[in-house]
Protein backbone atom coordinates (compact mmCIF):
# COMPACT_ATOMS: atom_id res chain seq x y z
CA UNK A 1 0.00 0.00 0.00
CA UNK A 2 1.12 3.57 -0.56
CA UNK A 3 2.05 5.74 2.39
CA UNK A 4 -1.12 7.79 1.83
CA UNK A 5 -3.32 4.66 1.84
CA UNK A 6 -1.53 3.38 4.96
CA UNK A 7 -2.42 6.64 6.73
CA UNK A 8 -5.99 6.41 5.45
CA UNK A 9 -6.38 2.88 6.84
CA UNK A 10 -4.81 3.99 10.14
CA UNK A 11 -7.36 6.80 10.56
CA UNK A 12 -9.77 6.06 13.42
CA UNK A 13 -13.42 5.35 12.69
CA UNK A 14 -14.69 7.61 15.45
CA UNK A 15 -17.12 9.77 13.49
CA UNK A 16 -20.77 9.27 12.70
CA UNK A 17 -21.79 6.77 10.04
CA UNK A 18 -24.19 8.14 7.42
CA UNK A 19 -26.84 5.97 5.78
CA UNK A 20 -28.37 6.61 2.39
CA UNK A 21 -31.99 7.70 2.40
CA UNK A 22 -32.47 4.93 -0.20
CA UNK A 23 -31.32 2.21 2.25
CA UNK A 24 -33.47 -0.37 3.99
CA UNK A 25 -35.68 1.52 6.45
CA UNK A 26 -34.90 -0.76 9.40
CA UNK A 27 -31.20 0.10 9.30
CA UNK A 28 -30.02 -3.51 9.43
CA UNK A 29 -29.00 -4.02 5.81
CA UNK A 30 -27.24 -0.84 4.76
CA UNK A 31 -24.03 0.46 3.31
CA UNK A 32 -22.71 3.22 5.54
CA UNK A 33 -20.24 6.03 4.85
CA UNK A 34 -18.15 8.12 7.22
CA UNK A 35 -15.86 11.03 6.44
CA UNK A 36 -12.35 10.39 7.82
CA UNK A 37 -9.11 12.30 7.69
CA UNK A 38 -8.01 12.22 4.02
CA UNK A 39 -11.07 10.49 2.59
CA UNK A 40 -14.09 8.37 3.43
CA UNK A 41 -14.79 4.95 4.92
CA UNK A 42 -17.51 2.57 3.74
CA UNK A 43 -18.95 0.14 6.26
CA UNK A 44 -21.67 -2.48 6.59
CA UNK A 45 -24.46 -1.93 9.10
CA UNK A 46 -24.29 -5.63 10.01
CA UNK A 47 -20.61 -5.28 10.99
CA UNK A 48 -20.32 -1.86 12.64
CA UNK A 49 -18.01 -3.11 15.37
CA UNK A 50 -15.51 -4.69 13.01
CA UNK A 51 -12.68 -2.74 11.40
CA UNK A 52 -13.42 -4.09 7.94
CA UNK A 53 -14.40 -0.74 6.47
CA UNK A 54 -13.13 0.05 2.99
CA UNK A 55 -11.40 3.42 2.75
CA UNK A 56 -11.03 5.70 -0.23
CA UNK A 57 -9.14 8.94 -0.76
CA UNK A 58 -11.07 12.10 -1.60
CA UNK A 59 -9.98 11.77 -5.26
CA UNK A 60 -11.06 8.12 -5.43
CA UNK A 61 -14.44 9.01 -3.94
CA UNK A 62 -14.92 11.88 -6.40
CA UNK A 63 -14.08 9.60 -9.34
CA UNK A 64 -16.61 7.04 -8.11
CA UNK A 65 -19.38 9.62 -7.58
CA UNK A 66 -18.84 11.08 -11.05
CA UNK A 67 -18.93 7.58 -12.59
CA UNK A 68 -22.19 6.76 -10.79
CA UNK A 69 -23.75 10.06 -11.86
CA UNK A 70 -22.71 9.37 -15.46
CA UNK A 71 -24.46 5.97 -15.36
CA UNK A 72 -21.25 3.97 -15.75
CA UNK A 73 -22.49 1.22 -13.41
CA UNK A 74 -26.12 1.06 -14.47
CA UNK A 75 -25.50 -2.27 -16.22
CA UNK A 76 -24.74 -3.85 -12.82
CA UNK A 77 -28.31 -3.40 -11.58
CA UNK A 78 -30.41 -6.45 -12.46
CA UNK A 79 -33.51 -5.63 -14.47
CA UNK A 80 -36.59 -5.30 -12.28
CA UNK A 81 -34.63 -4.33 -9.17
CA UNK A 82 -36.58 -1.89 -7.02
CA UNK A 83 -35.87 -0.08 -3.77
Amino acid sequence: MSDHKDRLYAAPLNGDWEKSSFSNGTGDDCVLIMPIDGGVAFGDSKARGRDGALRFTDKEMLAHILAVKAGQYDHLIPEGTEL
